[in-house]
């Protein structure tokens, strides 16, 4: 077979220059292709991190002198030993035209501080966590159901999921499945945990946006549940922009409050999202 000469943004990507101040360099430790739009990758963990399943932190490149950043959500556990991201492919994308190209043992940079909004303690107690999500804006709630902290805060785990096409499902799905069977996990997540999936363009067992089931009931109805309830019930929001406006709104409609880590209440978003 004939060797083929990398991209221009394969060189890049492993042509290394020194490493900021304050920031970690870590390996790729896996990369999984989902579609042509999404794929997953799993880097080591420096030793010094500590972060609240459902935070995200700042992920850059070496390809540069002035690397660019750009926030991810932690899709893996704040147990797990390593990290997991979640991350669309953007063509022209300043970052993600690089990261797309990564393989086992190229080097990630991370900026030591998490944070962000879709952390349990920013919510009041309750007995069921709603975790809606479009593309890859399911990774904080990948990190939130393999958590047993999130298990021993609410009885009931619903994880809604839109994309446009069943292909892009395919990484919740299997996250739920392997959940459910997961040595560590399955004891919470069994009977506790539920996926619903949806898509908007290709014909799918669920289909249209989250924000209209829920409205017309169909949401209720595929899943044999109670309506969201303000007084039992909290909610988790990240994905696009027009889906968190339009959840917000949704949600705020049925009287629940957005809630903060100085503040917690009955709903949170995230709004510094990638994807």
């Amino acid at each position: 077979m004939n060797a083929v000469a990398p991209s221009v943004a394969e060189e890049t990507c492993q042509t290394e220059f020194p490493i900021p101040a304050g920031v970690h360099a870590e390996k790729v430790v896996s990369v999984k292709h989902y579609t042509d739009r999404l794929f997953a990758f799993r880097i080591t963990r420096p030793q010094s991190l500590r972060f609240r399943s459902g935070e995200f932190v700042m992920i850059g490149l070496p390809n540069a002198a002035k690397p660019v950043f750009r926030a991810y959500s932690v899709a893996s556990p704040a147990w797990d030993d390593e990290l997991e991201f979640f991350s669309i492919k953007v063509p022209d994308g300043p970052l993600t035209s690089y990261l797309q190209k990564i393989k086992p043992g190229d080097t990630v940079l991370m900026r030591p501080k998490p944070t962000g909004t879709l952390v349990t303690d920013a919510l009041t107690p309750g007995k069921r966590l709603f975790m809606i999500s479009t593309g890859t804006g399911i990774a904080p709630f990948a990190s939130l159901t393999r958590d047993p902290e999130t298990y021993e805060k609410f009885d009931q785990l619903v994880l809604t999921h839109t994309c446009r096409d069943r292909a892009e499902l395919v990484y919740g799905q299997e996250l739920v499945a392997n959940a459910i069977e997961d040595p560590l996990i399955g004891e919470f997540a069994a009977g506790r945990l539920s996926l619903y999936s949806t898509t908007t363009r290709e014909p799918s067992e669920h289909m249209g946006r989250i924000t209209t089931l829920i409205e017309n009931g169909k949401f209720y109805e595929d899943l044999g549940i109670a309506p969201l309830d303000p007084a039992t019930d909290r909610i988790m929001i990240c994905g696009s922009m027009a889906m968190l406006k339009d959840v917000k709104e949704l949600a705020e409609s049925l009287g629940f409050e957005e809630g903060s880590l100085s503040s917690p209440a009955t709903f949170v978003v995230e709004r510094a999202f990638v994807g």
